[in-house]
């Protein structure tokens, strides 16, 4: 049986974080991930909330927030899958946080 390359922490972390917040139904394990696919300013603005199957649910700060994300969620679903793996996250709903 041949071996496979070895496989970097890099390469693998993203899955074993979507694993754990899968598992755990919580997503703020996801918050680096987020942060590399939605940028710095929009992540300032928002935060992984929880991953039901292959929604992940993400808490903004304000209804504005989630009409620009709403916006751009095919394209922050497929940056985060590019990480993930693919259809890991199909979908994208935005709720307001509670304070």
């Amino acid at each position: 049986m041949a071996r496979s390359e070895p496989k970097t922490l890099e390469s693998l972390l993203p899955r074993v974080l979507a694993r754990l917040a899968g598992e755990s139904g919580r997503a703020s394990s996801l918050m680096p991930l987020w942060v590399a696919a939605a940028g710095e300013n929009i992540a300032r603005h928002s935060r992984p909330h929880q991953l039901e199957g292959t929604t992940l649910v993400i808490s903004v700060e304000s209804a504005e927030w989630a009409q620009v994300l709403t916006r751009q969620a095919d394209s922050l679903c497929e940056r985060l899958n590019e990480k993930l793996g693919p259809g890991t996250v199909k979908a994208l709903t935005f709720q307001l946080e509670s304070r």
